[in-house]
């Protein structure tokens, strides 16, 4: 029986493909021919016909049931090691974070000869860390370059974010949620008070570094524009300058702070799913389409809208097991 139904096989996929309505207009015409040219509605009744229709409905409506199921477990098991994953090193950052921090000595006063001692060492530090964060993000180029060629060539390059979706650079740290942009400058010394840093916070430029010290810390145009009026910036644990930038398009991810800084790889930042309870319903909804088709991509699965063609195409091959799908190619 399902050889000579094979045989139907190019004839009805012929068909299938011309209705660009998809299943719904298909249906339409398979009923409107079973109506003009049959008696299936009137032969044996049309409560035998309903009857015969929902029996090969349910049929094949338990086997989509079932690998929905499916899917959607594997879905839910890739997330949650996922999410281990996350928690694990967040975990480990808090706890090296809280080592460096208890083996900091306390502030103290310090003498012009004391200050002076610890600005040397302190620019010995950044240049070493500076040498260091360049041959760290060397080698990242290097390892992953061949991937991201592969995945996306515009990739190429593309350092990858940091725990904080954004970038460790020498002189400073920047990290990012949809809605904000946070900037961590170390300052040279203890003991430093607003009056005697300059930061100047623009709609599309950020300057900020000490006062008569050339030349700035950062001093470039931002990548996109921010919010001067909701946009801040403090003086955290004496030795942190921290910029707080409100994005003007709540909707993107940046791939740089300003324009001379190195690009990072957008399509790989992971948002913690905590933040977006802070959205809207119809933001969080895109937001939440958005981290889906972005982790879709990164596993090399189907976005969501190329998995609703795929399911409509899947459910009416299902619908029609006597046809041979094997040689067909779906976009």
């Amino acid at each position: 029986m399902a050889d000579k139904s094979e045989a139907f096989d190019g004839i009805l996929l012929s068909i299938a493909t011309q209705h660009e309505g998809g299943v719904q207009d298909l249906l339409d015409t398979f009923f409107s021919f079973l109506c003009r040219k049959t008696d299936f509605y009137t032969g044996a009744g049309i409560q035998a016909a309903e009857k015969l229709l929902m029996e090969k409905f349910n049929k094949y409506k338990i086997k989509a049931d079932q690998e929905t199921a499916k899917k959607k477990a594997e879905i839910e098991e890739r997330e949650r090691k996922i999410k281990e994953r996350r928690e694990k090193e967040l975990k480990q950052q808090l706890e090296e974070q809280q080592k460096k921090e208890a083996a900091e000595p306390k502030i103290k006063e310090l003498t012009d000869e004391e200050a002076a001692e610890m600005v040397e060492q302190q620019k010995k530090k950044q240049e070493e860390s500076s040498n260091e964060v360049a041959k760290v993000a060397s080698k990242e180029v290097d390892s992953t370059s061949k991937k991201d060629e592969e995945e996306d060539p515009q990739d190429a390059g593309k350092l990858k974010p940091n725990a904080g979706n954004g970038c460790d650079l020498p002189n400073y740290r920047w990290t990012q949620t949809l809605s904000d942009i946070e900037v961590r400058i170390p300052l040279p010394k203890a003991g430093l008070r607003s009056r005697d840093l300059t930061v100047d916070i623009q709609k599309n430029h950020l300057k900020a570094g000490i006062k008569n010290q050339l030349p700035a810390v950062v001093d470039d145009r931002l990548l996109h524009d921010v919010k001067i009026e909701e946009s801040t910036w403090l003086i955290e644990d004496k030795l942190t300058l921290l910029i707080t930038l409100e994005k003007v398009n709540k909707m993107e991810w940046w791939s740089r702070l300003v324009l001379s800084d190195p690009e990072i790889n957008t399509k790989k930042i992971n948002p913690e799913p905590s933040k977006l309870s802070d959205l809207d319903g119809e933001t969080r909804g895109l937001v939440e389409k958005m981290m889906y088709d972005q982790r879709q991509k990164e596993m090399g699965l189907p976005t969501s809208e190329e998995q609703k063609k795929q399911d409509m195409m899947k459910k009416f091959m299902e619908q029609h097991p006597e046809m041979d799908f094997s040689k067909c190619k779906f976009s």
